[in-house]
């Protein structure tokens, strides 16, 4: 018994370690269906090879893969497995074969439809909710097991004892295992993106000010230049040409030097409502001429300490990009909401524009990239730096032609300015 029952628990760690092996630090599209794939292979494996109690009951753990993928996946993922499940199932032949497919039916239909609910959980209440969900989908089994045998003799609890104690061991631990891996990749995550911010911010304040003054200066003798009546035309489109791309390279450079490091006489320490309501106000008329209606909610009563002008450009930003991802459709809502969670200062930026494929969100934040043709990518780059400073995240949530939220957490408190 003992070693069957390692033989499927090996069955069923085999998916983990391939993505620890090979698809930890190799994101593509075809990881969902190489993860259902090799689940799909574990549970056929499980049913083949049953694990068997001396009294001459057996069971499998087909049903910890099938769980996991639904709820990590959800519908669209798992009904592949439940495909494969029965057609197995059929195959292999016998008595059970009407029970399983109802039962398999009855899981379907319920456990995928908790995958939103599971997803936002916490680590911790994941592992508790997967452990508690396949602990009640095999207790209901024997429970119906129960009714058709008709008799509750030793034997049957017995096999519930085992069978009980083995999903919810072997839950826990793979569920463990999972969670542990998602967290080494977050790590690595904000680990990498912190040494591409700090590589960025160090430039910034090291390049952007000398390259500022002869900017400064050119452009003052090109104004000047440009009210002298010794020019034609022609050579004053030229210097008009030429003050604009000059402007345009000040505007570069001042956003490479909202990379720097926070300057004590812009830190304060407060709710974040002044620079909320400000910054609402200077992108309003923005708003008006593509048709946004801007709406605005402040709930917050939380303070932490930031550097005023960073988190001013950095809402700028944020509503700057939600304005331009509505104009393809001339127009909609961009809703701004700030508020608190325990010991959070939440902010919420939700438009209705194009929004963002997955791939698209996750090359948010990384230098020179931007969806728009002109955009530089040292926008959104500045978000995520000012984020970071305040050790706070981001998540992003965005569906093509559905639109995009930015949900911003901050930690509250820090050292008052004071």
């Amino acid at each position: 018994m003992f070693e069957t029952l390692l033989l499927n628990f090996l069955f069923i760690l085999f998916p983990v370690l391939i993505v620890v092996i090979f698809f930890e630090n190799r994101a593509n599209r075809y990881n969902n269906k190489i993860l259902v794939f090799m689940s799909a292979v574990t549970m056929i494996l499980c049913i083949a090879k049953p694990i068997k109690l001396e009294m001459g009951f057996i069971y499998d753990l087909r049903y910890v893969p099938f769980i996991l993928v639904a709820l990590f996946g959800g519908y669209r993922n798992v009904l592949p497995l439940y495909l494969i499940l029965n057609v197995y199932r059929l195959y292999i032949g016998g008595a059970g074969i009407i029970p399983s497919f109802l039962f398999s039916t009855a899981v379907l239909l319920i456990v995928p439809f908790l995958s939103k609910w599971f997803i936002r959980q916490s680590a911790n209440r994941r592992i508790v909710s997967a452990t508690f969900i396949a602990a009640l989908t095999m207790g209901i089994y024997l429970i119906i097991l129960g009714v058709m045998k008709g008799t509750l003799d030793r034997q049957f609890w017995t096999l519930t004892f085992y069978a009980l104690t083995t999903h919810v061991g072997v839950m826990s631990i793979i569920m463990i295992l999972i969670e542990q891996i998602i967290t080494n990749i977050r790590n690595r995550d904000r680990i990498l993106q912190s040494e591409r911010l700090n590589v960025v911010s160090e430039l910034a304040a090291s390049v952007s000010h000398e390259i500022r003054n002869p900017l400064t200066v050119t452009s003052g003798f090109l104004q000047l230049l440009n009210k002298s009546g010794n020019i034609t035309p022609e050579e004053k489109g030229y210097v008009e040409l030429s003050l604009q791309e000059l402007n345009r390279a000040e505007k570069i450079v001042s956003d490479y030097l909202s990379f720097a490091k926070p300057q004590s006489g812009n830190m304060v320490f407060s709710n974040m409502l002044t620079e909320a309501e400000y910054t609402k106000n200077i992108i309003m008329p923005f708003a008006s001429i593509h048709k946004v209606d801007v709406q605005f909610h402040f709930s917050n009563t939380l303070n932490t300490s930031y550097d005023k002008n960073q988190i001013q450009q950095c809402l700028i930003n944020l509503y700057k990009n939600g304005i331009e991802a509505m104009k393809e459709k001339e127009g909609g809502a961009l809703t701004i909401q700030i508020s608190e969670n325990k010991q959070n200062i939440i902010i919420s930026i939700r438009d209705t524009g194009v929004g963002m494929t997955k791939e698209e969100i996750s090359r948010l934040g990384k230098p020179y990239y931007s969806t728009k043709e002109e955009g530089t990518g040292l926008g959104m780059l500045m978000v995520y730096s000012t984020v970071d400073k305040l050790k706070g995240d981001i998540e992003v949530q965005s569906e093509k032609g559905r639109g995009t939220t930015f949900l911003i957490t901050i930690p509250a408190g820090g050292p008052s300015p004071d």
